[in-house]
């Protein structure tokens, strides 16, 4: 298979971004590979024409506990303006009963605040790839389509290994790193979603990280008591060899069984146990 070229990635992102950016543009910025990647081809262009940009960072129950501070070093790096948006989709009954259709009602509730964030900007973009298109059931996009929420890495036809590529070539921070999806993914749909829930499984994938450390990819699927641990195929073998010391991680967060699983990344928004 032959290897992405990232200067035609970057011709292509840039050709798309050029008629966006004239009423201004702030960006959902995550903090991953994708919104970072993106961030970097808007302050590249902003360099040759300028334009108002801000960098837009959500803080949630439903995100790592850290997530924001750690968005906010790579913008700082590049100077374009950061904000983090409170929300609290949990104040929401609709989202905290964890429907099928959650991530749909999630996003709506998200971008909506990126929106009132910032009023005078004219475009509002995010940082959907094209492979994210096309990966089965992904109720957050009809939320993006509805709210006219631009994503120009697919509009550009750009591919996750494409944006790696190009991430590179911009000099995004580890641009190899596995995705991040949201800490709700963990727990199945019906079941209540708490901000105490929600900590637990944060503070369960972070005990095994150090009782595991060659697994810098995995999710911790919380059946309480009972945890279910996904990790890349290759490393099953080795976690099945230290399936106590994994669960010994995990017993002071109240899970007494652990199973194993493989992982099929890239995961999708609706990835349940």
């Amino acid at each position: 298979m032959s290897q992405p070229d990232p200067s035609d990635a970057c011709a292509r992102l840039g050709a798309t971004l050029r008629p966006l950016v004239g009423e201004g543009v702030a960006l959902a910025y995550s903090g991953g590979v994708d919104s970072a990647t993106l961030l970097a081809a808007l302050a590249a262009l902003r360099r040759e024409r300028d334009f108002p940009l801000l960098a837009l960072t959500f803080h949630s129950p439903l995100q790592r506990t850290d997530e924001a501070a750690e968005a906010a070093v790579f913008p700082r790096a590049l100077g374009v303006p950061w904000r983090v948006v409170e929300a609290d989709p949990l104040a929401c009954p609709d989202i905290a009963a964890n429907p099928p259709d959650r991530c749909y009602r999630c996003k709506r509730l998200l971008l909506a605040a990126l929106r009132a964030a910032a009023p005078g900007l004219g475009t509002l973009l995010d940082g959907t790839n094209a492979d994210d298109r096309h990966a089965g059931d992904r109720p957050g996009l009809r939320a993006v389509a509805e709210l006219g929420v631009r994503s120009p890495l697919a509009e550009a036809g750009l591919s996750k290994a494409e944006v790696r590529a190009l991430a590179r070539l911009l000099g995004v921070p580890d641009p190899d790193r596995p995705a991040a999806p949201c800490l709700a993914t963990r727990i199945p749909f019906g079941e209540a979603l708490t901000a105490a829930r929600l900590r637990r499984v944060e503070a369960a994938e972070a005990a095994l990280r150090a009782a595991f450390p060659e697994a810098e990819d995995l999710r911790l699927r919380d059946h309480c008591p009972s945890a279910r641990l996904e990790l890349p195929p290759t490393l099953l073998p080795l976690a099945h060899a230290h399936a106590g010391r994994l669960l010994a991680a995990l017993r002071p967060l109240g899970f007494h069984t652990l199973s194993l699983a493989p992982l099929h990344p890239p995961p999708t928004e609706r990835t349940q146990p």
